[in-house]
């Protein structure tokens, strides 16, 4: 009985995180369509911090999560992404997280 309590729990935890990411990101386009820098911070923050919990919960390890961030971004700029050529957005974010 308690490990079935115990993956109901789970399940439950992983459903609300789905909808925290979800309103975080409904909670980014109006931040967006308002203009509110301070808005938009806080949501961003609110969506990487969910993908990051969320990931925890399914079991991806937070350090494996940061690894598979630098992975697909080196990856795309292999590939030439448009936000790598246009403006070096994947190499300035590669170097922030590097940095930390």
């Amino acid at each position: 009985m308690d490990k079935e309590m115990d993956v109901a729990t789970r399940a439950r935890t992983i459903e609300w995180l789905k909808t925290e990411i979800v309103d975080q990101v409904s909670r980014l386009f109006k931040a967006m369509w308002d203009g509110s820098a301070v808005r938009i911070a806080d949501s961003l923050a609110g969506l990487i911090a969910g993908a990051y919990v969320l990931g925890r919960r399914l079991g991806v390890p937070y350090k494996d999560l940061d690894k598979a961030i630098a992975e697909k971004l080196a990856r795309l700029k292999q590939e030439g992404h448009q936000l790598e050529e246009q403006y070096r957005d994947l190499s300035a974010l590669e170097e922030h997280i590097r940095k930390r």
